[in-house]
């Protein structure tokens, strides 16, 4: 096989003879997509019609992402049909949105979802509901063996090899090891810890974790610093941690506070299940699923631009992208499933709120590449998820790993750029970037150790998320402001998941399940709670 430099060499050569151009300069088709910013901004420029229509409706849900989605599922099995779901975009699912191609369907956003754990009740009702849990056993769940992961899950690039799982065992020492082993002797005890409350240490959803005050004292320390109190200096060890928190939160161990990163490994599985869900689309399947079964409610490139208390009820008004019109619902009550950087927005008591906001998000980038002849590298075979030790991104997911045809020509790879540090700094240098230097950045990327991958690769479409997911910076999740947001404002409920601090499915439909059991009761409805209780809630 020909080194990444005897092809360049040869292909400039070629160059000079005029038979064909260098590598780096192959066209390969795309293009950068992402959410509809146009008609996200006319919701800063302000200026709208009056309305031109108005109609009435019991509940009104302002955002269809998982927790809106989710808001009217919990209302739809409960009886009550008669509400509205208000979208910005083309296709409702929020930041577990998908395409597809020829090849597969993949995500442009989140791609997996945990077994859910026992205090995660209405994610197991709602996969009972779509036969991804076909039963029971010994008490426990039983899951579509076509929908949880194939082996093997997880590799990792690192000293020109591949090797098994994410830990960067290679070339390792017995030092290393041994923190390694400690590390999860402490992530065991965590998971195996009941609170004096009677909760579990670190639960999904969150509100089901103990509230004991040297378990919320996490949450004002980053978690590099408790790395640097455990004494956890092990350069495999620190990789591994920051792979966690790149991945859930979107940042650097520094910027995410030691509550979260513990959670990420304290709380997946509650010490039942590790294994992982996963479609070729991602999340997209159950936000796809969750808008088939709401059906016509959903209207997209639906814009609410003002939700404001009216009498004993309140009034919404949206522009109809379609058709350039402003309408107005008058309803009972509303649910706001927007992030609360878009509800200070929308929401008329949060508009006239001009304090800071300790709300952060982080910007991402994400590209599919549809790759012909999939090359697999030196080492452990191809995974689901294929991570690079020092990349700048996160690897790759193989959004056809569950695929039973047997013709493997042809992949499509998901390729995941978390761009940490300063939000602000970052989201607009990402909005500045072109389509050409994002892909010569993931090209470069994944070229560590895949060379020559690029001459594979027949198109390569991108994605920029200004604000992909909640921050959990430290202080925020068990903080003041947070725990007031959740708080409804008179006939206005909110949900999303940055309510929880955790951009994860669960908690998002946790939220949105949480507002329509607030609905459903102040509309005196009767319904079946699909809230975990805990000792102490």
């Amino acid at each position: 096989m020909l080194t990444r430099r005897e092809f360049i060499g040869g292909a400039l050569a070629a160059a000079a003879l005029g038979a064909c151009r260098p590598e780096r300069e192959r066209e390969i088709p795309g293009e950068l997509l992402g959410p509809d910013h146009a008609l996200g901004h006319k919701l800063r420029a302000g200026g709208f019609a009056p309305p031109s229509r108005t109609e009435r409706a019991p509940v009104v849900i302002v955002g269809g992402g998982a927790a809106g989605l989710s808001a009217g599922w919990k209302l739809l099995r409960s009886g009550e049909g008669g509400f509205v779901v208000l979208d910005l975009e083309a296709r409702a699912g929020g930041n577990a949105a998908w395409g597809e191609n020829e090849v597969s369907r993949y995500p442009w956003g989140a791609h997996y979802l945990p077994v859910p754990g026992p205090h995660a009740r209405a994610a197991r009702e709602l996969l009972r509901e779509l036969k991804v849990i076909t039963g029971e056993k010994d008490g426990k769940p039983v899951y579509d063996e076509t929908v949880l992961c194939h082996a093997p899950e997880e590799r990792l690039y690192l000293h020109g090899r591949w090797q098994d799982g994410l830990y960067p065992r290679l070339g390792a020492s017995a030092a290393d090891l041994a923190e390694r082993d400690r590390f999860h002797a402490e992530i065991a005890a965590l998971r195996a810890r009941v609170g004096r409350d009677g909760r579990p240490a670190f639960a999904i959803p969150m509100e089901n974790s103990s509230r004991d005050p040297d378990l919320l004292a996490l949450d004002r320390i980053s978690m590099s610093a408790w790395l640097d109190r455990k004494g956890y200096r092990s350069p495999g060890l620190r990789w591994y941690v920051d792979y966690a928190c790149r991945d859930d939160y979107g940042g650097a161990p520094s910027e995410v506070s030691a509550w979260a990163g513990l959670h990420y490994y304290a709380a997946r599985g509650e010490g039942e299940d590790d294994r992982f869900l996963v479609w070729p689309e991602g999340l997209g399947f159950l936000v796809r699923k969750l808008s088939e079964a709401l059906g016509p409610r959903v209207r997209t490139g639906a814009l609410a631009f003002d939700v404001a208390p009216d009498g004993d009820g309140v009034r919404v008004d949206y522009l109809d992208a379609a058709t350039g019109t402003t309408r107005r619902i008058l309803a009972k009550r509303a649910i706001v499933c927007a992030p609360r950087y878009a509800a200070r927005r929308i929401v008329k008591p949060l508009r006239e709120d001009k304090s800071p906001s300790a709300f952060a998000y982080a910007p991402w980038f994400i590209a599919n590449l549809t790759v012909e002849n999939p090359p697999e590298g030196r080492g452990a075979a191809p995974a689901w998820d294929n991570m690079i030790y020092g990349g700048k991104g996160l690897g790759y997911v193989d959004a056809t790993h569950q695929s039973f045809s047997l013709d493997r020509r042809r992949a499509v790879w998901t390729y995941y750029l978390p761009l940490t540090g300063d939000p602000d700094a970052q989201r607009a240098a990402a909005y500045r970037r072109g389509l050409d230097e994002w892909r010569e950045l993931c090209l470069a990327d994944l070229e560590r150790a895949l060379p020559g991958l690029r001459r594979r690769v027949t198109r390569l479409d991108g994605w920029v998320w200004g604000h992909g997911m909640i921050l959990p910076k430290p202080g925020f999740i068990w903080g003041s402001e947070r725990a007031a947001a959740v708080r409804p404002i008179g006939p206005i409920h909110f949900a999303h998941s940055d309510l929880s601090g955790l951009s994860i499915f669960e908690e998002a439909q946790d939220r949105g399940v949480r507002a329509a059991e607030a609905v459903l009761a102040a509309l005196g409805k009767s319904f079946r709670s699909s809230l975990s209780l805990t000792p102490g809630s």
